[in-house]
Formats: C-alpha cells, sequence, structure tokens
C-alpha cells in the first residue's frame, strides 16, 4: 500500500505534466530550465524527496527517485533529468559528517547541489586540515541553478602502497568557475556545464571517501539513521537517473499509440491502427518499456528492504545492480528508436515531441552508467572470479 503523503508527492508531481510538456521547446532553446520550471518542481517539494525529514525533507524510499523521474519524463525529459541529479544530491549529503550538512541546510534546505562524478578530471592532494583540489569536470547538470557542487576527484598519494582513493568534495560556488560548453543533441534543456576549480582548499569535513558510501553505516548516519542513508550508492547509481529513460520512453509510446488510433496512412489511406505492423511494434515496445520498469522498481525495493536488515550487498549483487540498470535504460533507448523508425517521416519535423524524444533517449543511454558493455564486462568478470574493475563499488 502507497504511503498517503508518497501518494500526494505523485499526484503533484503528474499535474505538473502538461505545462512542463508545453514548456519543453523554450526549455530546448534555454539550455536549462526555465526559472518556471524550478519553482514547480520547488514549490511541489520535488528536489527534497530523498532529504532527511529532520530539515524539511520527505526522507522517501529510494524508489521515489525512479517513480517521480518517470512521471516527469513524461513531460520532458531534461526537467526530470536535473530533477533526478539534484534531488540525489539532497540524499548524498546527507552521509556526510554532520558540519558539512549544517553549513547547507542551515543556510538553506532548499538549496540545490550539483555534481560531477568524474573522478580523474580532478585532483587532490592532502593537507593539514584538509585537501587542496583542483581540475575541470564535464557534465556538471543544472550547475547554473545551484549553490554548491559535489566534485569527485582522484586523490594523490606519495606512497603507492596506499592505492587509489576516490573521493567527493563539497564546494561552494564561490571557489567553482562555470564554463558555458553544454550545445548538445539531445537533454539540452539540463545545462550540464563544466566546471573549473583551481587549488582550492577543502576542509576535511566537506569531503567523504567513496569507499564510506558502498553500503551501511556511514559519517552522516549519526544525525540520519534511516536506511535510506545507508545504501550502496555508486551501486544504485544508474537507479538515480533510469526513470528519466523510462518515462520518455512511456510518453514516446502513449504519443505513438494516440496517433495510431487516429490517423490514415498518408499513401493508401488504410488507418494505421488497423495494421498489423503497428500493433506488433506497439506490443515491442510496450514489453521492453514494461520490463525496464519492473527492473528499475524491483531494485529500489529490494535495496531498501535489505538495507532496513542490517544486509550490505556483496560484490556479485554490486555489479548485478549495475548491470541491470544499464540494461533497462538500454531496453527503453530500443523502444524509441522502434516507434521513431515505424512513424516515418513525420518524425523529422523539429515541431513534434517525437524528434525530442529520440535525440533525448539516445542522450540519456550515452551517460556511462548506461553503457551495458561497462557494466556487463565488470560483471563477467566478477561472476568468472575476477576482481571487479569499478573502483566506486
Amino acid at each position: 500500500m502507497i504511503d498517503r503523503a508518497y501518494a500526494a508527492m505523485l499526484a503533484r508531481t503528474k499535474a505538473l505534466i502538461p505545462q512542463l510538456r508545453d514548456r519543453a521547446t523554450r526549455t530546448e532553446e534555454m539550455r536549462r530550465l526555465p526559472p518556471e520550471t524550478e519553482r514547480d518542481l520547488h514549490e511541489a517539494g520535488l528536489f527534497r524527496v530523498v532529504q532527511p525529514q529532520r530539515v524539511g525533507g520527505s526522507e522517501f524510499d529510494y524508489i521515489s527517485l525512479v517513480d517521480c523521474a518517470e512521471l516527469l519524463g513524461k513531460a520532458d525529459a531534461s526537467v526530470a533529468w536535473n530533477f533526478a541529479n539534484l534531488a540525489s544530491h539532497h540524499w548524498m549529503l546527507a552521509m556526510f559528517d554532520k558540519r558539512a550538512q549544517d553549513l547547507v541546510w542551515d543556510k538553506e534546505p532548499n538549496t540545490l547541489i550539483a555534481s560531477s562524478f568524474i573522478f580523474p578530471a580532478g585532483r587532490a592532494r592532502r593537507v593539514d586540515g584538509g585537501y587542496r583540489l583542483h581540475g575541470s569536470w564535464p557534465f556538471s547538470s543544472g550547475v547554473a541553478s545551484c549553490e554548491w557542487n559535489m566534485l569527485g576527484s582522484v586523490v594523490d598519494s606519495d606512497d603507492e602502497a596506499d592505492g587509489i582513493e576516490y573521493r567527493i568534495f563539497l564546494i561552494p560556488k564561490k571557489d567553482y568557475r562555470i564554463l558555458d560548453t553544454w550545445n548538445a543533441a539531445g537533454l539540452r534543456g539540463t545545462g550540464s556545464n563544466d566546471v573549473e576549480v583551481r587549488d582550492v582548499f577543502v576542509a576535511e569535513a566537506l569531503t567523504v571517501a567513496v569507499s564510506d558510501l558502498a553500503g551501511g553505516p556511514t559519517p552522516g548516519s549519526v544525525v540520519n539513521p534511516n536506511p535510506l542513508y545507508a545504501l550502496p550508492v555508486f551501486s544504485l547509481f544508474p537507479y538515480v537517473l533510469s526513470g528519466v529513460a523510462l518515462g520518455n520512453a512511456q510518453a514516446c509510446l502513449d504519443d505513438y499509440v494516440e496517433i495510431a488510433r487516429h490517423r490514415a496512412s498518408t499513401y493508401n489511406r488504410t488507418k494505421l491502427g488497423d495494421l498489423q505492423s503497428t500493433q506488433i511494434k506497439i506490443a515491442e515496445a510496450s514489453a521492453k518499456i514494461d520490463a525496464a520498469r519492473l527492473i528499475m522498481r524491483s531494485y529500489c525495493i529490494e535495496a531498501m528492504a535489505a538495507a532496513r536488515r542490517g544486509q550490505i550487498p556483496d560484490m556479485e549483487l554490486k555489479t548485478r545492480l549495475r548491470r541491470d540498470g544499464a540494461y533497462s535504460v538500454n531496453l527503453c533507448t530500443e523502444a524509441v528508436s522502434l516507434l521513431f523508425a515505424a512513424s516515418g517521416a513525420r518524425g523529422l519535423f523539429t515541431t513534434g515531441a517525437l524528434q525530442r524524444q529520440f535525440r533525448d533517449a539516445h542522450a540519456i543511454n550515452s551517460h556511462l552508467a548506461f553503457n551495458f558493455d561497462a557494466a556487463g564486462t565488470n560483471y563477467g568478470r566478477v561472476a568468472l572470479g575476477l576482481p571487479s574493475e569499478n573502483v566506486t563499488l
């Protein structure tokens, strides 16, 4: 049974679909979310769905990221992408040292936090009281709207025996520069620009080691004991964003079905809905989308249940989570591609939603988290008794 507060959140999200869809062209033209869209998401409480209740958040289960992103993705994948990214950073901040949480949320609990977890893009070195950080990171979605940024970096060490450490650094806006680089074919409205940091000091309390986010207690567990904040962050990373692909694909299918019900072929006036080929395409696309939804939601539900039991997934399960997260989004991309091809010349017009859905589907699929070759290779390695090559797990 769905919690009443969660049902109300889903209803508020669903109510936004018509107006967000109407703004989709403008969102693409701006290359970022329009101010009124950000205001709508704030007023609905969407950015705070997985933020701790102690600071005014909803503290819903992890599945809320998938469910809400799916609904928003039915309107505009760029909006859904920025929602999921920015909302998930409140979830991650709850795992940092309390001093970091207080620094951000005591001032403004609604504040937005961007990110880039391209760890090799940065270099950090340990100094007294913290780290010195520098680097240039791509793909920091929604960064223009944010007051903070979570940047992943490699920590240098003079001793090779220490191995490679991956760490996340919480940086205020004054300490990084935004580079206007986001001119992309898909997800155009996400404003996923580059950010640059030049030898900035970051206090120890404003950092967290990736190894502390592998599942189980984190530095923030003292004040945020909900199992939500004990989930393995990078094992579940695909499911932060997978709902975007799901909603985009579902919208594409819904649009195709609606048109096929009423439209006749340009050449022989046969009603499209009467053609067996149309019926088969609808069946195949819907099967892919429904299967993807089952995968995404099932893993999120199972992960929460395991966290409540105090269980930390082993490496086999972690690599399976990454494998199926990528696979489920690939299914959504296949569904959109199938429907785009079946739509003929209609899909070529830039005034329709179909061409945007097609571009967005492939832009989503280009994210490393959804690269099945990478996820599948690592799963296969572990299945064969070889060590994982993904150091974030």
